[in-house]
């Protein structure tokens, strides 16, 4: 009687293990508008900080710099303004300063809404009543002409720390409701009830497990503040509300207009700062879209 040799057991090849940095490669590699938002974006932060090499920051953007309207060349390579300074040391400057007031007006509205998001939705009850009054009360004020009218208050005293606390102040209520809304989505989820059978308490589920899993989520929500607060400063920069001792990006416009660059064809005053703020606000759209098409999965295109 023949005897049946058993089949030969298959043992699956394992996957090469991709490093960190090949493996951030291939996700920049799938999502091109990532790459091209972050390029442009990463190009601007070199300009404004690499750039300080080639000029004195404390100086050169205030006194008069030279001939006043003078157009590009070799000596001034972005030209001077009607009142002599420099526009290679002012965009310089001005790209640092709109960055830095957008970087911290978006960190401090997000951090906040983020406090009230998860105290909101993990904890319920009256908590989160209050705090979802307080949120439909503030979508109800028109928040860009109270921003005009605190600005109009202290303009004396404006600064580029006290411009981004103003546009925090009305920052961080659409970050509660949208961070509310993922946690209410992740409350009932079963990692999270085990995490309450094992006795973690509240706060420990928190920063242990919700925090983590709304890394992407939150990620993404401080682009879009940081696009909101960059808009906002720029707005009421335009309207002279800015630091009149700072040469933003908004504040250039506002001497533009102030020393009437359109009439009088000055092109440069005006075409270079446009430039500046296109690319800056592109990347930033460019970067938000990739990473809410990460962030919320049904959106994901398929690969």
């Amino acid at each position: 009687m023949a005897v049946t040799a058993a089949p030969a057991r298959v043992v699956p090849t394992p996957r090469p293990r991709v490093g960190r940095a090949r493996a951030l490669f291939l996700y920049l590699r799938r999502h091109p508008m990532l790459t091209v938002g972050l390029i442009m974006f990463l190009a601007l932060v070199l300009f404004s900080t690499a750039g300080t090499l080639l000029i004195n920051p404390l100086k050169d953007p205030y006194p008069l710099a030279g001939p006043a309207s003078k157009p590009p060349s070799p000596e001034y390579w972005f030209g001077t303004d009607a009142q002599g300074r420099d526009l290679f040391a002012v965009m310089v400057v001005g790209t640092r300063l709109s960055l830095q007031i957008g970087l911290l007006a978006g960190a401090i509205g997000l951090g906040i809404g983020i406090v009230l998001g998860l105290i909101s939705a993990f904890y319920g009850g009256w908590l989160d009543n209050v705090i979802r009054w307080v949120v439909d009360v503030m979508f109800t004020i028109p928040s860009f002409l109270v921003m005009v009218v605190i600005a109009s208050l202290l303009r004396q005293y404006i600064s580029i720390e006290s411009m981004a606390l103003i546009l925090a102040a009305f920052a961080w209520p659409g970050p509660t409701r949208a961070i509310r809304a993922q946690v209410l989505s992740l409350r009932e989820r079963e990692f999270l009830r085990l995490a309450r059978l094992s006795g973690m308490r509240g706060p420990e589920i928190i920063v242990r497990e919700l925090l983590p899993n709304l890394a992407p989520f939150l990620l993404a929500g401080f682009v879009s503040a940081l696009i909101a607060a960059v808009y906002g400063a720029l707005g009421l920069e335009l309207l002279g509300l800015g630091s009149q001792r700072e040469p933003t990006l908004g504040m250039t416009f506002f001497w533009m207009q102030r020393f009437s660059a359109l009439l009088r064809n000055l092109w440069w005053w005006w075409g270079i700062p446009i430039g500046i703020i296109l690319i800056l606000i592109l990347s930033l759209f460019l970067i938000s879209f990739a990473l809410d098409e990460w962030a919320n999965p049904r959106s994901r295109r398929s690969q």
